[in-house]
C-alpha cells in the first residue's frame, strides 16, 4: 500500500472518532471549510467531466462525504448543547440568516432542504434508477451492435473488448448510483431532524442548564441550529446537484460548460426573437422600460456578435479544410497512401447501387457480415474487410471481384429479373436471358416476375440478385482463402489459440516452427479448402513433426491425417459411402517414380507424353462421374497425394484428393471408378 491509501484509511477512521470524541471549535471551524472545500471540488469535477464513467469513484465518494457530513453535525450538535456554541462561521452564518428574526431564519432553512430534498435529490433518484435500468436493458443491443462491427472488420478483438467492459462498467456505475443517491435522500431528512433536535434541545438545555431565560435560549439555540444546518446544507446542496448532473450527464466530447455555450447558441437567430418578446414588456405602461430595453438591446447585440463569430469560424473552417487537402496532396504520404491494396474489394456499375443504398432496400452490407461470419465457420479465417465501391468504367449492371488488387471474377446481374437454374431437364415454356451462373458456372436464365412461378414450377432453382453475388462472392473468398492468409493474420490466429492453450504455442514458436512456416502450412490447406478452424489440433501435430522434418509440403500431409475425421465428414455422408475414383497401380507407380528429393524438398517430374495421358485419364473419369450427378473426389496412397494433387491443381483445382489415412476407418468406400495408365 502506498501513502495514500494510508490516508484515505485513516480519513475514515478520523470521520467515525469525530461522532465520539469532543471537537473544539477551533477545529471545527477547519472541518467545516474542508466539508465546503469538498463539496465544491466534487461539484466542478462534475460539471467537467465528458462521461459518467471518467467519475466512476462517484458513488462511492457519495457515501463518504455523508458520513463525514453527518458526522461533523454531531460533532456540533455536542458543541451548541455543551457550550452554546460551534466555532465562528456558525455563529456567523446563524446571524446572518436570522437577521434578528429566528422564525425568518428557519423558513429561510426549510425552503433549503425542500429544494435539495424534493427537486433536486428526488429527480436525481429517479433519474438514477430510470438511467440503470435503461442500461441494463440496452446491453443485449449493444454486445450485438459490438458484434456486428467486429465480425464487420470495423473493430478489433482488443476494441470490442474494450467496448464490452466499458458497458458493463455503465451498468455497474448506474446501478451504482441508483443505491448511492438514496444517501443523498436520507442526508436531507436526518438534516431537517437534526436541526429540530438542535433548537428543542438547546432551548431545554438553556432554561434548565444554563439558566437562561426562554426568549434568550430560544434565540441563541435557533441561531446556532440555523448556522449549523446551513454550513451543512449548502455543502449537501452542492453534492446533490452534482449527482444530479453526473446522471444526466449525456456522453459528449466536451465538458458541461463548453456543451452548455455550444448547444445553447448554436443558433443566434433565435435571439432576436428573445430580444423581441422581452422588448415588448417595455411597452407596458406599468413597467419601467429601461430594464425590458436594456436587456433585449443586450441581447439582440450578443446575437448578432454570436452569428459574427459562427460565420468566421466556417470560414476558417473550410480554409483549413481546403489547405490540408491542398497538403495532402503535396506532401510525399499522399503518394505512400496511393500504395496501399485492399484485401478483397467489390465494384459494381452505377446500375447495381441499389444493391448497397440502404435508402434502397438494398442489404449487400448484412450479406457482406454473414459472408465473413460464415467463412470463419466454415474456413476458420477472418475474412479482411470488403471494400465496396462503385466504378463507373464498369458496364452498368457488371460487377468485379477483386483480390489484392487483382481481377479474379467478373459478373453481371438483372436486378429486376431472377436467376433460374435448370433441374437438367429443360422446359420450354421457361423463357428468359441465357446466362451462366457465376459461381459454378451452371447455364441458367434470367426471368421476370411473371415467369418466376413457371420457372419454380417446372423444378428450376431461383434465387433474386442479391443472392447470386453473394453466392459469388463467397465462393471466390473460399477459393482464394489462402491468398488472404499472410503472416500478420496468422500471428493474430495464434495469440487466439494462445489464450485457451499458451503450452503448444510455446513449445512451437519460435523455437520449431517461424510464422511463416506455419503459414505455409496453413496456404496449404485452405488452398485445398481444408478447414483451419481447428488450430489446437494443427499446431500440436506441427509440434510433434516439426523437429525431424522442414518441409512444409510433408508437415501438411500430418496435419490432413490429424485432421481426419473433419476430412471425412467433409466429404461423406452420414450413412451412406463415400463415393470415389480410385488412383490405380499403374498410376501411383508412375507418380513415385517421378518423385525427385532434392536439397530444397521434393518435387514432381513427369515428360510431357505421361503428364498428357495422367491428365486424359483422370478428365475422363471425372467427367464420366460428374455425368451421373455425384461430386467426383480422386482416392490414392498417402506417398503421392501430396504430388498428384500439385499435379492436377492447374487443370483441375476444384477436384478434391484425397488419401486412404485421411478417411476414418468405419467410413465405408466404394469405388466408382478408376485412373489407370495403359
Amino acid at each position: 500500500m502506498v501513502a495514500r491509501d494510508y490516508i484515505v484509511l485513516m480519513s475514515i477512521i478520523m470521520i467515525i472518532i469525530m461522532m465520539v470524541v469532543p471537537l473544539p471549535p477551533g477545529i471545527l471551524n477547519v472541518l467545516i471549510f474542508l466539508n465546503l472545500s469538498l463539496s465544491l471540488t466534487i461539484i466542478l469535477v462534475a460539471m467537467n467531466t465528458k462521461e459518467p464513467l471518467q467519475f466512476s469513484i462517484f458513488p462511492s465518494l457519495l457515501l463518504l462525504t455523508t458520513l463525514f457530513r453527518l458526522a461533523l453535525n454531531v460533532s456540533t450538535t455536542r458543541s451548541i448543547l455543551s457550550n452554546a456554541e460551534a466555532g465562528d462561521l456558525i455563529e456567523t452564518f446563524g446571524d446572518f440568516v436570522v437577521s434578528g428574526s429566528a422564525l425568518i431564519g428557519f423558513i429561510v432553512f426549510l425552503i433549503l432542504i425542500v429544494i435539495q430534498f424534493i427537486v433536486i435529490t428526488k429527480g436525481s433518484e429517479r433519474v438514477a434508477e430510470v438511467g440503470a435500468r435503461f442500461t441494463l436493458d440496452a446491453m443485449p443491443g449493444k454486445q450485438m451492435a459490438i458484434d456486428a462491427d467486429l465480425n464487420a472488420g470495423l473493430i478489433s478483438e482488443k476494441e470490442a473488448k474494450e467496448r464490452r467492459e466499458k458497458i458493463e462498467r455503465e451498468a455497474d456505475f448506474y446501478g451504482a448510483m441508483d443505491g448511492a443517491s438514496k444517501f443523498v435522500k436520507g442526508d436531507a431528512i436526518a438534516a431537517i431532524v437534526i436541526t429540530i433536535i438542535n433548537i428543542l434541545g438547546g432551548i431545554m438545555v438553556g432554561m434548565t442548564v444554563n439558566d437562561m431565560g426562554l426568549n434568550e435560549s430560544v434565540n441563541v439555540y435557533t441561531r446556532l441550529s440555523i448556522g449549523d444546518g446551513l454550513v451543512s446544507q449548502i455543502p449537501a446542496l452542492l453534492i446533490s446537484t452534482a449527482t444530479g448532473i453526473i446522471v444526466t450527464r449525456a456522453t459528449s466530447e466536451g465538458n458541461l460548460g463548453s456543451d452548455l455555450t455550444k448547444q445553447l447558441f448554436a443558433y443566434p437567430k433565435l435571439l432576436y426573437v428573445v430580444a423581441g418578446f422581452i422588448a415588448i414588456f417595455g411597452l407596458l405602461p406599468t413597467v419601467n422600460p429601461i430594464i425590458p430595453f436594456s436587456l433585449a438591446g443586450g441581447i439582440a447585440f450578443g446575437s448578432y456578435q454570436l452569428q459574427k463569430s459562427l460565420q468566421r469560424s466556417e470560414e476558417e473552417l473550410s480554409v483549413e479544410e481546403e489547405e490540408q487537402e491542398l497538403e495532402e496532396v503535396r506532401s510525399p504520404e499522399s503518394v505512400m497512401n496511393l500504395l496501399d491494396v485492399d484485401p478483397i474489394e467489390f465494384e459494381f456499375g452505377y446500375g447495381l447501387i441499389p444493391l448497397a443504398d440502404t435508402n434502397q432496400g438494398g442489404d449487400l452490407l448484412d450479406r457482406v457480415i454473414m459472408i465473413r461470419r460464415q467463412c470463419a465457420i466454415e474456413l476458420g479465417v477472418v475474412v479482411p474487410v470488403i471494400r465496396i465501391r462503385d466504378n463507373i468504367q464498369l458496364q452498368p449492371n457488371e460487377y468485379v471481384i477483386k483480390i489484392k488488387g487483382n481481377q479474379v471474377a467478373r459478373g453481371e446481374l438483372l436486378l429486376d429479373h431472377y436467376l433460374a437454374m435448370s433441374p437438367g431437364v429443360e422446359d420450354e415454356s421457361v423463357k428468359g436471358i441465357e446466362t451462366v451462373e457465376p459461381a459454378f458456372g451452371l447455364p441458367a436464365l434470367w426471368v421476370n416476375d411473371q415467369m418466376k412461378d413457371q420457372a419454380e414450377m417446372s423444378g428450376y432453382t431461383v434465387v433474386d440478385p442479391p443472392s447470386v453475388v453473394s453466392t459469388h462472392l463467397t465462393e471466390m473468398i473460399k477459393k482464394h482463402a489462402h491468398e488472404l492468409l499472410g503472416r500478420q493474420e496468422v500471428k493474430s490466429l495464434i495469440d487466439h489459440v494462445k489464450e485457451s492453450a499458451p503450452a503448444v504455442v510455446e513449445e512451437l514458436i519460435p523455437d520449431k516452427l517461424s510464422i511463416g512456416d506455419v503459414q505455409k502450412v496453413l496456404m496449404n490447406l485452405l488452398r485445398e479448402k481444408v478447414s483451419i478452424r481447428n488450430l489446437t489440433v494443427i499446431l500440436e501435430t506441427l509440434a510433434d513433426y516439426a523437429e525431424t522434418m522442414r518441409d512444409h509440403g510433408i508437415l501438411t500431409e500430418y496435419v490432413r491425417q490429424a485432421l481426419s475425421r473433419q476430412m471425412t465428414s467433409q466429404y461423406a455422408t452420414q450413412g451412406q459411402p463415400l463415393q470415389v475414383i480410385t488412383a490405380g497401380a499403374s498410376l501411383e507407380k508412375t507418380i513415385a517414380d517421378g518423385i525427385q528429393q532434392t536439397e530444397q524438398g521434393s518435387f514432381l517430374s513427369l515428360d510431357p507424353e505421361t503428364s498428357q495421358a495422367v491428365y486424359q485419364q483422370v478428365l475422363e473419369q471425372v467427367s464420366r462421374v460428374q455425368q451421373t450427378g455425384v461430386q467426383p473426389v480422386l482416392l490414392t496412397s498417402p506417398a503421392v497425394r501430396m504430388y498428384l494433387r500439385q499435379f492436377l491443381e492447374r487443370y483441375m483445382s476444384d477436384l478434391p484428393v484425397l488419401s486412404y489415412n485421411e478417411l476414418e476407418p468405419e467410413v465405408e468406400v466404394q469405388s466408382i471408378g478408376v485412373v489407370n495408365l495403359e
